[in-house]
């Protein structure tokens, strides 16, 4: 039997999705969270499973909740989800260790079929997604300071900035993260000197342009 997370800001996609599976004899869902901080405890309590897992969500983002689920729990497998084929969040979950990248609009049997493959140890890209991958490689962009300076953050440092961008306090941030204000606040500091921002507003429009959050 194949277990499977679903993982979702929206109670209906994930319902939806939930009762797809769920009909496959060798598919079931075992769980569902509605955002990144929800399915890291459920993959660290679940083990081996495979997480359908949105990329962007308040708190915490798909892309960062993989990259500490594929870190601290490797026998959970990551398949990510978007409603769209954004080379950022195509990148962002595969350079995070996501085995597989799917739209919202895909049909009811590429969903089967990735979930089956991914089981298997195999990767599976939604035919959008592939063509954003290889024209990625293809063009061999090269790294802007402006990204550089997002992708030298820490996984923390990341994840701060992402609930200054949804509004949260910094008291706020410190009790969601169970440390102390003035960690928190020397992370904000270390945010401004690392991404170059002279405000608040700044690193909220850096969060956004980077895909951690959304408006």
């Amino acid at each position: 039997m194949i277990n499977v997370v679903v993982v979702d800001d929206h109670e209906m996609v994930r319902e939806g999705i939930s009762a797809l599976l769920n009909g496959e004899a060798d598919i079931t869902v075992v769980a569902q969270a509605a955002n990144g901080r929800e399915a890291l405890r459920l993959a660290q309590k679940l083990q081996s499973v495979i997480m359908i897992m949105d990329v962007s969500m308040p708190e915490m983002n798909g892309i960062d909740a993989t990259s500490q689920i594929t870190r601290d729990v490797p026998e959970c497998k990551v398949i990510g989800l978007s409603m769209y084929a954004d080379k950022r969040f195509v990148n962002g979950m595969l350079k995070a260790g996501a085995r597989g990248f799917l739209l919202k609009e895909c049909a009811y049997q590429e969903l089967i079929q990735a979930v089956r493959l991914v089981e298997n140890d195999q990767l599976y890209l939604s035919p959008r997604v592939t063509g954003t991958v290889v024209g990625e490689y293809v063009q061999q962009l090269t790294t802007t300071e402006e990204t550089a300076g997002v992708e030298s953050l820490t996984l923390k440092e990341r994840e701060v900035l992402q609930l200054i961008a949804e509004g949260y306090s910094t008291r706020e941030i410190a009790e969601k993260l169970f440390v102390s204000v003035k960690t928190i606040e020397s992370r904000r500091r270390n945010l401004l000197q690392k991404l170059e921002a002279h405000s608040i507003a700044d690193l909220i429009k850096i969060a956004i342009r980077e895909g951690l959050t959304e408006l």
